[in-house]
């Protein structure tokens, strides 16, 4: 929302946090994470730098789909806590300075909703147009199958009704019918509701099949983005600083449209420039990566892209051609059950890189350089591993390792009872990998990260400037930079396993200061003089230039 003609942007800068909260911290023995017990870890979430926590469903569910198969929107699943423990986390979190961001769900509900069910069990019951119907499955039809060997058909028939359903994702969560204004009425009611609350936005799960859900028998021939910008409309109504980040993994010439005139979502997860950084990391190359931003469309201004090596679900690699492909799972997930459905890895990333400490501070390192928000899954701060015993996704949505103590410190119910078990075994077993460890350890992972938060919440550079991609002259190594306000962060990134020696030939005035934020020296340098930067293997640089825009 505009403010005295300024819009408020704290989103582009922002460090997002994604929890778990059933996977985060148990608080009464239960063996299942609440929100006391992540309000409790506030300081640690604090002590690491986030600006923002985004929290994955925490709602009533039959938790069929990992909490996506919503029965109430109103109400916290009873495992967790209840309204006042989320009121109070939020209220300690802003305190802390932090934000908090929720799921949106509304492409679907679970078919244990009310509303679902009052619409099986009464054919004249309003609720019955929340849903979409046919007597017959659509010829015309060619939906994508979402969970291919889980799911067969997006249509699923009804005994009670004598009719089909249709359902995007499991045949458990039918999908809701936003072409029905009561049904868009209701969703402007939960939304009004948590942002009474205090949050400060929403992640729009699903946001491609929202739009898609317009254009359903009886065709309806209006803009199928038109909701999503009417839900953008009511956010800011609601809430002048809130915003929505939208999962909309499709092809980068539909992008724009999620952004629209700057008057749809604020932010979109960065599904193409993901892939082709797993590319640029597997090819040890700088190409992928240039490549990836050059498929990127451009944004309005008062947009952001949201940058992550993980989210909680499957590493998904459908933008790469089918050779990129090969080379991304032949690298990084060479065995079957690391794969899922045929389109993503199912690990963690310190797994994916062998252990190895510098490749790992390369990756994120130059993650948080590129253009946009970044985005870390609990967990990442600490090198946490996987779990591929569990079965499909949930293999990364493990506890948090917290210490060296019984069951890592997340719960003192007996190992039996906790909602998932710990990775007790293998090099990332919680009694090596842990907060408690690591906070002691002057060197850790830990410790490497926290700084690399807060740097990036002082390069605002990153998120109002525009990339500069630099010639390196060499395929191997990465030189970008960003420029605003009159100063200029330049970023050197070598994705080899080999040592590099450069010269950038930039266009600095005579006597710039060129100093290297990940350490103290200063370059000096003058016009027309390349600069020298020595690398070695998977290493990187930070470098600020006051008072000069290149």
């Amino acid at each position: 929302m505009a403010i005295g003609g300024v819009y408020d942007l704290w989103y582009k800068n922002a460090i997002f946090y994604a929890i778990d909260v059933e996977t985060y911290q148990d608080s009464n023995g239960d063996g299942v994470g609440d929100f006391p017990g992540l309000t409790q870890r506030l300081e640690h979430i604090s002590s690491l730098g986030i600006s923002c926590i985004w929290l994955l469903p925490f709602y009533v569910s039959p938790n069929r789909d990992d909490g996506y198969d919503i029965a109430d929107y109103y109400q916290i699943d009873p495992r967790y806590g209840d309204l006042g423990d989320f009121v109070a986390f939020v209220k300690k979190a802003e305190e802390v300075g932090i934000r908090v961001i929720v799921d949106l769900v509304v492409n679907h509900t679970s078919d244990q909703h009310p509303w679902f069910r009052q619409a099986v069990a009464d054919k004249s019951s309003r609720y019955r147009d929340y849903y979409i119907w046919s007597k017959e499955i659509p010829g015309d039809e060619s939906p994508m199958i979402v969970f291919p060997g889980e799911q067969d058909s997006n249509w699923t028939y009804n005994e009670e009704v004598g009719e089909y359903y249709r359902h995007i994702f499991y045949s458990s969560e039918p999908d809701l019918n936003t072409a029905n204004p009561a049904v868009c009425d209701e969703i402007y009611k939960i939304i009004g509701f948590w942002l009474r609350l205090g949050i400060s936005g929403f992640r729009v799960d699903a946001a491609p099949f929202i739009a898609k859900s317009r254009n359903v028998p009886p065709q309806d021939a209006t803009d199928p983005h038109i909701f999503l910008r009417d839900l953008r409309n009511y956010v800011t109504m609601c809430r002048g600083d809130a915003m929505l980040l939208a999962e909309a993994n499709v092809p980068p010439d539909q992008l724009p449209l999620f952004f629209g005139d700057a008057n749809t979502m604020h932010m979109l997860f960065n599904f193409v420039m993901n892939d082709y950084l797993l590319l640029a990391l597997a090819e040890q190359s700088a190409e992928p990566v240039k490549q990836g931003l050059r498929a990127l469309p451009q944004m309005p201004d008062i947009c952001a892209w949201a940058n992550f090596l993980r989210i909680h679900d499957e590493l998904s690699i459908t933008n790469l051609s089918d050779e990129g492909k090969r080379k991304v799972f032949d690298t990084f997930a060479p065995e079957e059950n690391m794969r899922i459905y045929g389109r993503g890895i199912r690990r963690r990333i310190p797994p994916m890189l062998g252990g190895r400490r510098d490749a790992m501070e390369l990756a994120y390192s130059l993650m948080f350089s590129l253009p946009g928000a970044p985005v870390l899954l609990y967990g990442e701060e600490i090198g946490m591993g996987d779990n591929l015993s569990l079965p499909g996704r949930i293999s990364a949505r493990i506890p948090m390792q917290w210490s060296g103590a019984p069951n890592g410190g997340f719960s003192s119910a007996p190992p039996e009872e906790l909602t998932r078990p710990v990775v007790s075994e293998g090099p990332y077993r919680y009694e090596k990998v842990n907060v408690e460890e690591e906070i002691r350890d002057t060197e850790s992972f830990l410790r490497w990260m926290q700084h690399l938060v807060r740097l990036r919440r002082s390069t605002t550079e990153i998120g109002y400037g525009e990339i500069k991609v630099h010639d390196a002259g060499d395929d191997r190594v990465l030189a970008h930079s960003y420029s605003s306000a009159g100063n200029t962060v330049l970023f050197v990134h070598n994705l080899s396993e080999k040592p590099r020696t450069l010269s950038l030939d930039l266009p600095l005035p005579e006597g710039a200061p060129v100093q290297q934020i990940f350490g103290d020296r200063s370059y000096e340098s003058g016009d027309g003089v390349p600069l020298e930067v020595e690398l070695e293997a998977y290493s990187y640089r930070w470098f600020r230039i006051e008072g000069v825009t290149i």
